[in-house]
């Protein structure tokens, strides 16, 4: 069968920015309190005292029945408790999401401890450390009295729910050699230079977890383990080696570096016996010069038998990518009337800003799929088509000038799917959003699905074979949002814009009560209506909140709880941490001390240099403190200094260096406060900087080399 055959011919409809509800969902909600949806399956019912997976239940519904907590009231929500993990250790960034069983919540952080703290009360029953070698740690699962989790090493551990003791260990990425994929002499089985990732899932005896790569270009794979013994039960390749359904999608050995990693846990429908998992980009990431074809399972949502491991089916949002856009994700499992039909549905989609809806039993679109042509280029060896999904994207899908999407001057620019060679290009939506790695929630109450995203662009080039060549600009702003979507239309109920993106683990939570809490990169969690997205309610945590709201319930007293820990996308300078906080009506416990927030524009963060003279085309030489002695044109750095700190009245010269090639200017933005024009070697020009301020500058030749002058 063609692998794209079951896409159908529908109207892509047209997006818009839609700031109140636009359909009956909130006003059915507000009179029932309750909409009518279809009885989920006991394992997608909502949680209600315990929040016992990340994701709250199989389906990463992010939803609560519990009500305690409810818009009218939520404004005493004060804290319960609060508990630095780490002894308030600021070094590392925290994405794990908490989970919640009989009163104690399990965490695991960055530094490699895992804990199990008294939800009531916030003293830490046990504490197990499980290495030195930091990675990524986003969740532990609980199954047959044990907790699970990954670490830094690549080694799985099972411990004690009890008491936190190790009951076994096994370490993986090294034994994977009876897959028909790997080298028989050698034993390897692609690129190597990746780890574990996601947090871990359990379900029926079994345990999931999925893995990330590196830009040298690890070769994606699912494991499914078996949960009382460690042992190996299945292994699913993100890229299919010889022989396998999907191979013939990659060109040459492409293959055995061509990521496809599953960095996010997957869902799973035990009535179907399906895990759903999501596979990131191909590699190298943005040049599909070496491996022509649809590069399969990048991209893909995969539906796998598990128990086997064997692929049910499959659907790939983006063929052939060379935008970074992975639509790795939590997919999200809903039931739904769709015209008076039952529709079991699984939600999947990300940094595109599009949805795809698909059939959980088929992966058929439910709203149908448009595989539209889009742009070429021959040397990319681009797909001639790519599949837009029936309804709207909830973001829009190319810069926009009243936006923070606004492009910085001077470099070509596109919307989604534009492309690009040699030449840096802004495209929006870019590598960080959409919604990027965002976790959604879907709302038993409203029937609407709630995801943050990012309105960030992205300068795409090939300059460096492809390596992670997705350079967010210098000087440009970060904004973003949060956006409720009605799957049942695939349309965007209401959008609320802030100034903050929210689509880097910025986890939903949604509940009976009506509300959404969802934090920010500032430190701030935020309480929020659920049929339009007000605010009612905020509290300052003292770190980034980059992570999932939880709630729960002990002796009849509901709980929100979240990890504060920060994290370094977009916001290099997100303020980091360690704190746990626990909030009820009524706490006690107050907020803590505002940190330092990001930036909002994509800062220049190398040293200050005084002085009153720029050189266009070098690059800054910071052991001699001087210019460099050769022209560059790539480097985003190519102003010498490229940072320069001048007192106001001082007049500044910028010179295009006699032995440069090529022309040079230098050219603020988006104050315009000077322009230089074009410079030709061995030319000069001088501004006086009278006014206090910031002011980003690039120039028109090679627009990626950008500097800054700060004028106090």
């Amino acid at each position: 069968m063609d692998r794209r055959s079951f896409l159908t011919s529908t109207t892509f409809g047209t997006a818009g920015t839609v700031a109140l509800l636009g359909t009956s969902v909130a006003q059915a909600a507000e009179n029932s309190g309750e909409l009518a949806l279809p009885v989920p399956s006991q394992s997608h019912r909502a949680t209600a005292k315990d929040y016992p997976k990340a994701g709250g239940n199989l389906g990463n519904h992010s939803y609560s029945s519990l009500k305690q907590i409810t818009t009218t009231n939520v404004r005493t929500l004060r804290g319960a408790w609060h508990l630095n993990l780490e002894g308030g250790s600021t070094s590392a960034h925290q994405q794990c999401a908490v989970i919640a069983q009989d009163g104690i919540l399990y965490a695991v952080t960055t530094q490699q401890n895992v804990f199990a703290v008294d939800g009531r009360t916030g003293a830490v029953r046990w504490k197990t450390d499980v290495g030195t070698e930091t990675t990524n740690m986003r969740g532990v699962a609980l199954g047959q009295g044990l907790a699970f989790t990954i670490s830094g090493a690549n080694v799985v551990h099972a411990l004690d729910q009890k008491t936190g003791a190790v009951v076994w260990t096994r370490e993986l990425l090294v034994e994977d050699q009876g897959d028909p994929g790997c080298d028989p002499e050698s034993g390897q089985c692609g690129g190597s230079s990746g780890g574990l990732a996601g947090a871990v899932v359990y379900w029926d005896g079994l345990i999931y977890i999925g893995t990330e790569g590196s830009t040298a270009g690890a070769r994606g794979r699912g494991y499914a383990i078996e949960a009382a013994t460690g042992e190996l039960a299945w292994t699913f390749w993100g890229t299919p080696g010889p022989g396998e359904y999907g191979h013939d999608t990659w060109a040459g050995d492409s293959w055995k570096n061509g990521g496809a990693v599953c960095w996010i846990h997957p869902a799973i429908d035990p009535e179907l016996g399906l895990v759903y998992w999501t596979f990131g980009n191909p590699y190298p990431r943005t040049d599909g010069s070496s491996r022509a074809g649809d590069n399969l399972f990048s991209n893909c949502l995969v539906a796998i038998d598990a128990k086997t491991g064997e692929r049910r089916w499959h659907f790939q949002s983006v063929h052939h990518d060379i935008w970074d856009y992975d639509n790795v994700m939590s997919p999200v499992l809903a039931d739904l009337l769709i015209d008076g039909r039952k529709r079991r549905v699984v939600v999947y989609g990300s940094k595109t800003g599009m949805y795809y809806i698909l059939d959980r039993v088929t992966g058929k679109p439910v709203h149908g799929m448009e595989e539209r042509a889009v742009p070429q280029h021959a040397l990319q060896k681009t797909a001639p088509t790519q599949p837009f999904p029936g309804g709207e994207p909830f973001v829009e899908s190319e810069p926009r000038l009243d936006k923070a999407t606004r492009p910085v001057p001077f470099y070509p620019t596109g919307g989604i799917y534009e492309v690009f060679w040699d030449r840096a290009t802004i495209l929006f939506p870019g590598a960080g959003g959409g919604a990027d790695w965002a976790f959604p929630s879907f709302s038993h109450r409203t029937g609407l699905v709630y995801v943050g995203y990012g309105l960030i662009n992205s300068a795409y080039s090939n300059t460096r074979g492809g390596r992670v060549n997705t350079a967010r600009p210098l000087g440009e702003y970060f904004a973003g949002g949060l956006a409720a979507v009605d799957p049942r239309t695939n349309t965007v109920a209401w959008r609320r814009e802030g100034d903050w993106s929210l689509a880097h683990g910025n986890g939903v939570l949604s509940t009976a009560g009506g509300l959404l809490f969802q934090g920010r990169p500032d430190g701030v969690l935020t309480a929020l209506d659920d049929r339009d997205g007000r605010q009612l309610w905020s509290w300052q945590c003292g770190a980034g909140v980059n992570t999932s709201p939880l709630t729960y319930e002990i002796d009849g007293e509901q709980y929100v709880a979240v990890l504060a820990g920060g994290n370094w996308l977009p916001y290099p300078d997100i303020p980091k941490g360690d704190s746990l906080w626990a909030f009820k009506l009524g706490g006690t416990v107050g907020p803590a001390a505002a940190p330092t927030p990001p930036s909002r524009r994509n800062q220049i963060r190398v040293a200050a240099v005084t002085g009153d003279t720029v050189t266009l085309g070098r690059v800054w030489n910071s052991a001699t403190q001087a210019p460099g002695t050769t022209e560059n044109l790539v480097a985003q750095n190519a102003m010498a200094p490229q940072h320069l700190r001048v007192p106001a009245g001082t007049t500044v010269t910028f010179t295009n260096p006699a032995d440069n090639r090529s022309a040079h200017g230098a050219v603020s933005f988006f104050e315009a406060e000077f322009d230089t024009g074009l410079l030709m070697p061995g030319q000069s020009y001088t501004h006086t900087f009278e006014t206090p301020g910031e002011y980003f500058y690039n120039d028109p030749i090679a627009p990626q080399s950008t500097g800054k002058i700060v004028v106090s």
